[in-house]
């Protein structure tokens, strides 16, 4: 077994690394509008790159006894297969490589950041014992990967129809979404730099010592001592485990985020958003439009199969209820009002085009959201992570 869980490691590395080829790939393909060879290596490049995934997921699964969606580690990876796996079928209808770049860049970002988190294989929690584990949060995984198409369209969308020449919100908001997504590389930078260097800390609170793998900014209210003479204490209202722990995380990534911002606005000379405009403009927005729509529209039922009626299923048979407002469920019910009201909206006169690139874009953050924030920060009994 311990070499099966060796081997899915490694299958997890390679596909990371075929999926960074991937993005080299087919933004060479983008940059030089050559749709042949390019694109069709690149391509073959990331579905390699998938099956290498696969295998890890299959491994996994052989050598834990159990569908490997069990904790965050786990679904983050799973998640980004899906998303590959969603790019790999939706580029044999829609060949524009920006769109598959943005794709790709996401799920190593998303598979990046879920490698910081604990790795072991543990036993499952009784509620967790159930053939419902994989039916409900893979179908759930399967539902957001599609529906995080419509944000890769919204974002080029909006790229394309912005006037960067101009100082407006519109153009302020695009950066802020590149500073985001930058946190995350950030923090994937900062993880391995200072695991690299064996870096840790230990905050002694009443109870415990908790150990900080980054420089422990935030601190829990109860610390008696702490390596870092400048810790600040987290708010009362974060009561979920290793809240401060947490929160800290989060703070380091967004400086790093707004770090690396800074260092590419400084080789760039301009804002990043103009830097990738003409990349965008060589796109037909019409086609944008029509792919965040169709994404929202085949998305969404396979969101409401798997995160509300397969959960409520499972609730049920777990918890003797179907509904128990926990964090994880209002938030999924959040994300699918908003979908649902998406798909109402998109068929009022004035809502397609730019307002629905935007709602797309919200809608992904909602996801996020639901998948960091609310496993992270607030306590809950979906906090497996």
């Amino acid at each position: 077994m311990e070499k099966l869980s060796i081997l899915s490691g490694h299958l997890l590395e390679a596909a990371f690394i075929t999926y960074l080829l991937g993005i080299i790939l087919f933004t060479w393909s983008a940059a030089k509008q050559r749709h042949g060879l390019t694109e069709r290596i690149a391509w073959g490049v990331t579905a390699a790159g998938w099956i290498a995934q696969l295998g890890f997921f299959i491994l996994r699964w052989v050598y834990s006894g159990h569908a490997p969606v069990s904790n965050l580690f786990e679904f983050m990876t799973f998640f980004g297969m899906m998303l590959v796996l969603v790019l790999l079928i939706m580029y044999r209808f829609y060949r524009y490589p920006l769109l598959a770049v943005m794709a790709l860049v996401i799920s190593i970002l998303i598979i990046g950041c879920a490698a910081m988190f604990p790795r072991e294989v543990a036993p499952l929690v009784p509620s967790l014992q159930s053939h419902w584990l994989y039916i409900h949060v893979t179908t759930a995984a399967l539902g957001e990967a599609v529906l995080a198409v419509s944000f890769f369209a919204g974002f080029l969308y909006i790229l394309h129809e912005t006037d960067q020449e101009k100082q407006h919100k519109r153009v302020w908001l695009i950066e802020a979404i590149i500073v985001l997504i930058l946190s995350v590389a950030g923090y994937m930078l900062l993880a391995i730099s200072f695991r690299t260097f064996g870096y840790t800390a230990s905050v002694m609170t009443a109870d415990a010592s908790i150990i900080y793998q980054l420089p422990p900014v935030f601190v829990p209210s109860d610390m008696v001592s702490s390596p870092f003479p400048f810790g600040i204490s987290v708010p009362d209202w974060m009561r979920g485990e290793n809240a401060a722990l947490k929160l800290n995380t989060i703070f380091l990534s967004l400086l790093s985020g707004c770090v690396l911002y800074i260092l590419i606005r400084f080789f760039t000379r301009r804002r990043i958003g103009a830097a990738l405009q003409p990349l965008v403009r060589r796109m037909p927005k019409d086609m944008l439009d029509d792919i965040g729509y169709r994404s929202v529209a085949v998305g969404f039922p396979i969101f409401t199969l798997g995160a509300l009626i397969f959960a409520m299923i499972w609730a049920q048979q777990a918890w003797d209820r179907f509904w128990g407002w926990d964090p994880k469920e209002v938030w999924a019910l959040i994300t699918w009002l908003f979908y649902a009201a998406y798909l109402h909206i998109r068929m009022l006169k004035g809502w397609q085009g730019i307002r629905s690139a935007w709602l797309a874009v919200i809608g992904f953050c909602i996801i996020m959201f639901n998948l960091l924030a609310v496993n992270l920060l607030i306590v809950g009994l979906h906090a497996y992570a």
